[in-house]
């Protein structure tokens, strides 16, 4: 999923320092938390390297994945999943919610899936949840399935890559047949994943390496990325406005913000009961680095380690939007806790 501040391209950069840093290696079968999720690419490859992952994120739909990605593991291809993979296919399409609020035709004004595409997501969603209901499936192949269906119906949106406008017109890739295609189950021990306030959470959790990657600007998740929880909530939500926000503000987070991130960041680190704590943050982030090194150095021994050229976030083509830069510096902030 083209996920603003994905780190699958930094995964060789975290790894490295992180294994450096805290002299860890994969046999030790440490715990290692990721707290600000996301689609689980970071989580995902501890998980492969034989850690337990403790997983959070505060919106929904990556709670969602995450479960499939951390909590699953099984080695094999199941039969039973092929078979209900075909049946979810082969359903005819059902003018649901999502048609209704997010397809054209429906006449909702809004254009972020094709009429087609739109129904036949409401049907494959509308039959999970009667199948979890009934006791048809187990709670690990709903969330399989379910963000098996994030995953695919995000490459049908007919977006610039987020979701804070939907294109006038129906892009080429969204004028696709939408088709649900299975995520890979990754191999490792079995972890634990939450959907909570990070700061809240914090306070019940232990082990030996926490990773952080907040927000770094004022652009909130809840509004970005709307249309994926309400398809992972399915609750059929009040929508407001041109591009029907739901309701999100339980979900905003304090490190989007310039007046909270510095109290909500240095709570945090106070109350992380964790050996080792990483930071990933960049050079146009709210917090600036002397405030990091100040509120890290308080708790323990801190340093930095730095990655540049990395690819920024750019949901819409160069020529219709002015970039200031076309990289930025990536850092990876250490702490060695004092406990």
């Amino acid at each position: 999923m083209n996920y603003i501040g994905s780190k699958y391209s930094l995964l060789d950069f975290l790894q490295t320092t992180i294994d450096q840093v805290c002299g860890l290696n994969p046999a030790d079968n440490y715990t290692f938390a990721d707290l600000f999720a996301g689609t689980g690419v970071v989580g995902a490859a501890y998980k492969a390297r034989g850690c337990t992952v403790i997983a959070n994120d505060i919106q929904y739909y990556a709670y969602v994945l995450n479960k499939h990605y951390l909590e699953n593991s099984w080695p094999n291809s199941r039969p039973q999943d092929e078979q209900l993979l075909a049946e979810l296919n082969s359903l005819p399409p059902q003018p649901g919610f999502i048609y209704q609020n997010y397809c054209a035709g429906s006449g909702c004004g809004r254009n972020y899936f094709t009429d087609q595409n739109g129904q036949k997501c409401d049907a494959i969603r509308t039959r999970l949840e009667e199948l979890k209901k009934s006791g048809a499936i187990s709670s690990a192949t709903y969330f399989y399935f379910l963000a098996s269906l994030l995953n695919s119906i995000d490459k049908y949106a007919n977006t610039a890559s987020v979701y804070g406008a939907f294109l006038k017109h129906i892009k080429k890739a969204a004028q696709r047949e939408f088709k649900l295609e299975l995520l890979p189950v990754i191999p490792g021990p079995a972890g634990q994943v939450y959907n909570e306030d990070i700061n809240r959470l914090i306070q019940r959790l232990h082990g030996e390496v926490l990773y952080l990657d907040p927000p770094y600007n004022t652009r909130q998740y809840c509004s970005n990325y709307h249309v994926l929880e309400t398809i992972a909530r399915y609750d059929n939500p009040t929508l407001v406005g041109k591009t029907g926000l739901r309701n999100s503000a339980a979900q905003k987070s304090l490190f989007c913000s310039k007046k909270t991130v510095l109290d909500a960041f240095e709570a945090l680190i106070a109350q992380a009961q964790f050996q080792y704590i990483f930071l990933s943050y960049n050079n146009e982030g709210l917090m600036s680095l002397p405030d990091i090194e100040r509120i890290m150095s308080k708790y323990g021994v801190y340093s930095v380690y730095t990655q540049t050229e990395y690819k920024r976030f750019q949901a819409d083509r160069e020529e219709n939007r002015r970039i200031a830069a076309k990289s930025t510096t990536e850092y990876l902030h250490c702490l060695q806790k004092e406990l």
